[in-house]
C-alpha cells in the first residue's frame, strides 16, 4: 500500500467534468499557440539585439504580430505537391508532428489545486496525470518524430529523404540519452507522475541533487528539438531545407508550428523534472507562505519556462552547427555512456543512504565498488579514445613540408604548414625558360634604341 501511495499521482481530479476536461484542453491549445508566437517573436528580436540589428518593429506594437502575419501569409500560398510524392503519407506527416507536441503537454502540471473562477469547483491545474506519465511524454514525443521521417520519405526526393535519415538516427541517439537522464529522476521521486515528481521537490529541486542527469538532459532535450547548434535534419546550407523542403503553404507551417510547440514542451519537462516545476524558488515559500498556494505558482512555472526557452535562443544565436559524425560520436561515445555511470552511482548512493539494515562493513564495500566501477568506466573511455586518435593519425597523410604549385600543370594553393617550393615545375620549366629568354632580348633591343642605336 504505502508503494501504492508513492507511484501513484499525487492531483485529485474527482471533480473535474466534462466541461472542465473540455476548458483546460482548450486553454493548453491556445497557451501553446500563443506561447509559439510569442517566442517566434523573442526569437526574432534576441536574435537581432545578439547581431545588431532591430528585428520585427513594423507589424504591430514592438512587431508582436510578425508570428501571426507570417502564418497568415503560409495559409495563403500556394499549396505544392510534388509529382512523386506519396500524397496520403506527405499530407499525413506534418499532422502527426503537430498532434503529438500538443499531446505531451497533457501531463504537465501548471501548478496545484486552485478555484476556478466564478465556481465552486477545485481542480488541478493539470489535464490529467498517469502513474507513467514521464513515460507517456517520451513515447509521444518519438511519435512526433515519425512525422518528421514519413515527411522526408514521402516527398520522393534526395534531400528531404536525408534530412529523415538524419532525423530518425538522431532519435535512436539522443532518446537514449534523455530516458537515461530520467531514470535518476525516478529513482529519487519514487515515482514517474509529474505531480508526484513536483511534490518530491518540496524541500531541494532535483536540479541540485542531479546535476549530470541535468546537464545530459539538457544537451539531449536540443538535439531532440532538432534545434541549433543540433538542427542536422534541416541544415540548410548542406540540404537546402532538409525534410521539409518539398513542402509549403499550411503543411510548412504545421512543421514549424510542431517545432516551437516541441521546444515548450521539452522545457516544460525540463522545468517540472529538475526545476520544481510550479514550486517557487529561493526558499520564498518560507517568507510568503502563500506563494505554493492558488494561482500564483503559474508565475513561478511561467518564469522557469520563459529562462529555458531563452536558452535555446541563446544557443541558436550563438553556437555554429556541428558536423554529422561529430554529432553522432557526442551522443553515443559522451553522453549515453555517461548516462550509464551516473545511474550506477545514483543507485549505489541511494542504497547507501536509504538502506537502515547495511552494516559498516556493507557500506565501505558498496563504496569502494562504486570507486571501482568509476575507474574501470573512465578507463575503458580513455583507452578507447586513445586507440581512436591513433587510428585518425595512423590514416592521416602528412603533406610535404614544400610543394610545387604548377606541378601536373595546375596551380594549387599551400596547405598550413607548407611553403612554396620556387620552381614553375617540371612540365612549365622550358616555357618558362623561352619567355625568359625572350624577355631579355625585348629588354635588349629596347636598350639599343634608346642609346639611338
Amino acid at each position: 500500500m504505502t508503494l501504492l501511495s508513492v507511484e501513484n499521482p499525487t492531483a485529485d481530479f474527482s471533480q473535474d467534468n466534462g466541461w472542465v476536461i473540455l476548458g483546460k484542453s482548450l486553454f493548453i491549445f491556445v497557451f501553446l499557440v500563443l506561447l509559439t508566437l510569442l517566442t517566434i517573436w523573442g526569437e526574432r528580436r534576441v536574435v537581432a539585439r545578439m547581431q545588431s540589428r532591430p528585428g520585427p518593429n513594423r507589424v504591430g506594437p514592438f512587431g508582436l504580430v510578425q508570428g501571426l502575419a507570417d502564418g497568415v501569409k503560409l495559409a495563403l500560398k500556394e499549396d505544392i505537391i510534388p509529382k512523386a510524392a506519396d500524397r496520403v503519407v506527405f499530407v499525413l506527416a506534418p499532422v502527426i508532428s503537430t498532434a503529438a507536441c500538443f499531446l505531451s503537454f497533457a501531463v504537465i502540471p501548471f501548478g496545484p489545486t486552485a478555484r476556478i473562477p466564478f465556481t465552486h469547483l477545485d481542480t488541478p491545474l493539470q489535464l490529467t496525470d498517469l502513474p507513467v506519465a514521464v513515460l507517456f511524454m517520451l513515447a509521444v514525443a518519438a511519435v512526433g518524430v515519425y512525422g518528421i521521417v514519413l515527411g522526408g520519405w514521402s516527398s520522393g526526393s534526395t534531400y528531404p529523404l536525408l534530412g529523415a535519415l538524419r532525423s530518425s538516427a538522431q532519435v535512436i541517439s539522443y532518446e537514449i540519452a534523455m530516458g537515461l537522464a530520467l531514470i535518476s529522476v525516478f529513482l529519487y521521486a519514487g515515482s514517474m507522475s509529474t505531480s508526484s515528481i513536483v511534490a518530491a521537490q518540496d524541500k531541494i529541486w532535483f536540479v541540485a541533487q542531479l546535476p549530470v542527469a541535468f546537464i545530459i538532459y539538457c544537451i539531449a532535450m536540443v538535439g531532440e528539438t532538432n534545434r541549433a547548434p543540433f538542427d542536422l535534419p534541416e541544415a540548410e546550407g548542406e540540404l537546402v531545407g532538409g525534410f521539409h523542403t518539398e513542402y509549403s503553404s499550411l503543411k510548412f507551417a504545421l512543421f514549424f508550428l510542431a517545432e516551437y510547440v516541441n521546444l515548450i514542451t521539452v522545457s516544460a519537462i525540463a522545468t517540472t523534472l529538475f526545476l520544481g516545476g510550479w514550486r517557487v524558488p529561493f526558499g520564498i515559500e518560507h517568507i510568503w507562505p502563500g506563494a505554493n498556494v492558488g494561482w500564483w505558482p503559474v508565475l513561478w512555472f511561467m518564469a522557469k519556462l520563459l529562462a529555458f526557452i531563452f536558452l535555446f535562443i541563446w544557443l541558436r544565436g550563438t553556437l555554429p552547427r556541428l558536423r554529422y559524425d561529430q554529432f553522432m560520436r557526442f551522443g553515443w561515445k559522451v553522453l549515453i555512456p555517461a548516462g550509464l555511470l551516473w545511474i550506477v552511482a545514483v543507485s549505489f548512493i541511494r542504497t547507501y543512504r536509504n538502506d537502515p539494515d547495511l552494516s559498516s562493513t556493507a557500506k565501505i564495500l558498496l563504496v569502494a565498488g562504486l570507486a571501482v566501477i568509476i575507474v574501470i568506466a573512465v578507463s575503458a573511455y580513455w583507452s578507447a579514445s586513445s586507440k581512436d586518435l591513433e587510428a585518425a593519425e595512423a590514416r592521416r597523410i602528412v603533406a610535404p613540408p614544400e610543394i610545387d604549385p604548377y606541378e601536373g600543370g595546375y596551380p594549387v594553393p599551400p596547405m598550413p604548414g607548407q611553403a612554396i617550393r620556387r620552381t614553375a615545375g617540371p612540365v612549365l620549366t622550358a616555357q618558362v625558360a623561352a619567355v625568359a629568354a625572350r624577355s631579355e632580348q625585348v629588354v635588349a633591343q629596347d636598350d639599343e634604341e634608346v642609346r639611338g642605336g
